[in-house]
């Protein structure tokens, strides 16, 4: 009986079709009655079935041709009342035309009858079309946003019965056509017309609508085209299409990060599962936002068993609810005791080492921690491998230890210089350094848009500012796939792409995040420590790998036994940035 009464596109013309009948059937016998003061005379009535027949075949045609049989119910709405206006003045019109080149067809006929019938009509048929709406907007739990789709595929017929039942929280009034799919403009999609995007403006403008749902596939550079043309007419809430398996689709919204990542193209995921599958591996900072995500996709790509360290309780029991069968080790790598015991313990085929204070003016404002995290716990986690005879260490660097410029990317180039000079014996050592990922704990993204939710202002600190961006998932592939190749001693360098302006991203996040455009952008000048321009690397000399986006840079020399006297110096020294000056010579603090 359920699937009887669920309604479809016929059931629904037929639906509208047999009431419109019945009410024009009815209303024209009001008009008569109205005519003669609910004193009809028989002989008026003699052609009335004749009259009506004529006068609903005409409504009906007019109605079906401006597709006022089509409107979903509950999403009744002006453009579709305009229609039904419409399709009552032809109708109308074209009765009035044939009676007055046949008015003996239908002789004797009260004509002011058809001015009445008119109103009675569209009253009667107009209130018929509401009157879901009407009920639905009692309840607002109910009300559904008015919105486009940009895409006309078969994705999109999907999305439209999910919003005809209710599943989404849209109603969709028009389809707009992709750049390769001009060969689907005017025709339509479950009922619903597919218009060239030129029209795109008047539709959204005509229609109040707030909403738009993105099914194509597109370039990230057409992409962030797109967004900023319909942010552009008003629209604030823009949503994508995106395939959950089998033919099931889930509706994202349209996040920074898919305007502004760099995807890398030789992403080699075969040699990554290779070089984890079955291993054992050991994460330090494993509940960072970049140990987090290496911990995953070492579960991702086969890990046999893992150990998971960070200092912080909450950070750790996070991941481990994650990643069930990690065993869990709550210390700081500055504890070269526990470390080494641990170590010793889970014997790691490879430890990735992500733990690092990694905020400039922190770092600026607690320097002697800096270095002891930073420095200390690099080098404790570098020489605990070593003892331990541990195959393989990963060290995540940064792009701020390129002629840093602030205590965090001294610190991180310091690690990197015992990385790659101390005497590694049986263990391969090799550092990775990239730019900034989107979205990590204290990135620039998640305070802008904090920033827009609580109204403004978004603070930057210098217009000409400008940083490298990758996706954390795609950043830590390329480490693992970067560690794959090593033989120990490299520095590698991930190519991030084009560095994006900072200002360009908190104007593009307004446009994206904010309810209304009175978002302000504030200049706050730079903080002690920061750089205008991030670099990748040291010099020009870097050679190319077998991967387009991993870069090898050269080698620095340095003394180990000179670079250890001056660790030591550095970790006692009251003037601490001399001290990482003598170690690191390109250092100029700021």
């Amino acid at each position: 009986m359920s699937k009887i009464l669920r309604p479809t596109a016929k059931k629904r013309v037929l639906f509208f079709i047999l009431t419109d009948i019945l009410l024009s059937v009815f209303t024209l016998l009001f008009a008569y009655a109205l005519r003669f003061n609910f004193n009809i005379e028989p002989r008026f009535l003699d052609n009335f079935f004749a009259v009506a027949l004529l006068l609903i075949a005409l409504k009906v045609a007019a109605m079906y041709y401006f597709r006022c049989y089509f409107i979903v119910w509950r999403f009744f709405g002006f453009e579709d009342a305009k229609n039904i206006i419409k399709a009552h003045v032809v109708a109308y019109s074209a009765f009035a035309l044939i009676y007055l080149l046949l008015p003996d067809l239908f002789s004797p006929f009260p004509r002011s009858t058809i001015a009445i019938d008119l109103f009675l009509s569209l009253f009667a048929i107009g209130i018929l079309r509401a009157s879901k709406r009407l009920m639905l907007e009692q309840d607002s739990d109910q009300v559904q946003t008015q919105a486009i789709i940009y895409g006309a595929n078969a994705s999109t017929a999907n999305i439209i019965k999910s919003s005809l039942e209710s599943q989404i929280p849209y109603h969709i009034v028009a389809i707009i056509a992709s750049a390769d799919e001009h060969e689907n403009i005017g025709s339509f999609i479950a009922n619903i017309r597919v218009y060239d995007l030129s029209k795109a403006e008047q539709i959204i403008r005509d229609n109040s609508i707030h909403a738009a749902i993105i099914t194509s596939s597109m370039a990230q550079k057409e992409l962030k085209e797109l967004a900023d043309k319909l942010s552009g007419y008003g629209i604030r809430d823009i949503r994508l299409s995106r395939l959950l398996g089998s033919d099931n689709k889930k509706l994202e919204e349209l996040k920074i990060e898919d305007l502004l990542a760099r995807h890398p193209q030789d992403l080699d995921t075969p040699t990554i599962a290779s070089f984890i599958s079955n291993k054992r591996v050991a994460i330090t900072g494993a509940g960072g936002s970049i140990g987090s995500e290496i911990a995953r996709q070492c579960e991702a790509f086969g890990a046999c068993s893992m150990l998971l360290i960070d200092h912080s309780e909450y950070n750790l029991y996070s991941i481990g609810e994650q990643i069930k069968n990690a065993s869990l080790a709550m210390f700081s790598v500055v504890d070269r005791e526990l470390l080494d015991n641990a170590l010793s313990e889970f014997a790691p085929d490879i430890v990735i080492h992500a733990a690092a204070y990694k905020h400039v003016p922190l770092c600026e404002e607690n320097q002697h921690i800096a270095i002891i995290n930073n420095v200390i716990g690099s080098k404790n986690v570098i020489d605990s491998c070593i003892a331990n005879s541990v195959p393989k260490l990963v060290i995540i660097s940064t792009d701020k230890a390129v002629r840093p410029t602030s205590v965090m990317g001294a610190t991180k180039r310091v690690a990197e210089l015992y990385a790659s000079n101390v005497d590694s014996m049986e263990c391969e050592i090799v550092a990775v350094r990239f730019g900034n990922v989107l979205g990590s704990s204290g990135s620039v993204i998640p305070k802008f848009k904090q920033q827009i939710e609580s109204g403004g202002p978004v603070t930057v600190t210098d217009e000409r500012m400008v940083r490298y961006f990758m996706l954390i998932p795609e950043a830590c592939q390329l480490v693992l796939q970067a560690a794959s190749i090593a033989k120990g001693g490299e520095l590698f360098i991930l190519d991030m792409g084009e560095p994006v302006k900072i200002v360009d991203l908190a104007q593009q996040m307004i446009r994206l995040y904010a309810k209304e455009d009175e978002i302000n952008i504030e200049f706050t000048g730079l903080r002690d420590g920061e750089k205008l321009y991030e670099e990748l690397l040291l010099d020009e000399s870097q050679k190319e790998t077998t991967y387009s986006s991993i870069f090898v840079a050269q080698k620095t020399e340095y003394e180990i036994g000179r670079l250890q006297r001056d660790i030591e110096f550095l970790l006692h020294s009251p003037d601490k940035i001399e001290a990482l000056k003598k170690i690191v010579s390109e250092f100029t603090h700021t």
